[in-house]
């Protein structure tokens, strides 16, 4: 009985979230202003990248990555990457941006292709989990992108439970999460891999996780790093 009336509860709560349905991956204007409000009053949505469906909020919110870790169940200690609109919002969260790190972003941003790099100071604790680095990219989703430019970079995790499989439609990221978002954004099935993670805060850069991009393909970019 416990566990029916859990499941009642996430259904009338998704009953009650606000969805907005994404044509061709595109959101009208008045939409994304909408979210755009919305995240700026410190909530948090589901919404699709070019990789996977990401729950998220305003980057530099607390209260917001405080709810994303709430709405995972992910511990304190690990920190939340984030997208970006343009290479001037990844500057407004890095301390300072390497010539290797630009090298890549020349190469692969837009694209799935996350960075981790020196965190500015003020980005809030709750999202770097005290490791005084950023993991940050700017999406090829045109509408993640315009969803940034209208309220500022975004916590982007996979819209699941930690340690659950991640969500490849909006629905089932709904079904992981969305008890704890005011809303979602259903731009049709996303894709399965991840966007690759290379640290380069450290020397030589070290791969973090392989995804769309080829740790290879990485590493060609860089020729004037001592491996």
């Amino acid at each position: 009985m416990g566990a029916r009336r859990q499941g009642d509860a996430r259904g009338r709560s998704r009953a009650r979230l606000k969805t907005f349905i994404a044509t061709e991956g595109r959101l009208d204007a008045e939409a994304i202003d909408a979210l755009g409000t919305i995240l700026s009053a410190g909530a948090i949505v589901i919404y699709p990248t070019d990789t996977l469906y990401a729950l998220g909020g305003l980057a530099q919110n607390a209260g917001a990555a405080a709810r994303v870790r709430a709405a995972k169940g992910r511990e304190g200690q690990k920190a939340l990457p984030v997208v970006a609109a343009s290479l001037e919002q990844v500057e407004s969260l890095c301390a300072s941006i390497s010539e290797p790190a630009r090298a890549l972003a020349r190469a692969f941003w837009p694209g799935p292709l996350t960075l981790v790099l020196p965190a500015a100071r003020g980005v809030p604790v709750e999202l770097t989990a005290g490791s005084g680095t950023i993991a940050v990219r700017i999406p090829a989703s045109e509408l993640t992108r315009s969803l940034c430019e209208r309220a500022g970079p975004l916590i982007s995790t996979s819209a699941n439970r930690s340690g659950e499989p991640p969500a490849l439609t909006c629905q089932a990221a709904q079904e992981a999460v969305g008890a704890s978002v005011a809303a979602a954004i259903d731009a049709g099935p996303g894709r399965s891999t991840p966007s690759t993670i290379v640290d380069l805060t450290v020397h030589p850069p070290r791969l973090l996780r392989e995804g769309a991009v080829a740790w290879e393909d990485v590493r060609r970019h860089l020729p004037g790093v001592r491996w």
